[in-house]
């Protein structure tokens, strides 16, 4: 998994590549985390690239989210690009009403 981190006017993207499973997932969730706790409340996460999530790289999505709501009133997590297959495993779990998805990260950007 690589992880690429793109400071905007509004908000980081963050464009994530490669398998997010137990093994990478800790490494995202950090990422994010630190993003958050800098003062990011706002992160575009991209996963147009992303083949395969699990549930640890879910957890590490939604606890980024977490964060980002309790530390900054406006703060959010949205995702970008998501592939058909990951979207529909986000919709299974019910995550999809937790975050708002976009068609593409340029959407999601100018949302903020």
């Amino acid at each position: 998994m690589e992880i690429d981190i793109k400071t905007m006017k509004r908000c980081h993207r963050v464009d994530v590549s490669g398998r997010v499973d137990s093994a990478t997932a800790p490494d995202l969730e950090e990422k994010l985390l630190e993003l958050v706790a800098a003062g990011n409340g706002n992160l575009v996460i991209d996963l147009s690239q992303v083949g395969y999530i699990s549930s640890a790289g879910l957890k590490a999505l939604l606890h980024a989210q977490i964060r980002a709501r309790e530390k900054f009133p406006q703060g959010e997590v949205k995702l970008a690009a998501v592939p058909a297959k990951l979207r529909e495993t986000l919709e299974l779990v019910g995550l999809h009403h937790v975050f708002k998805m976009y068609d593409d990260t340029t959407e999601a950007v100018g949302s903020f």
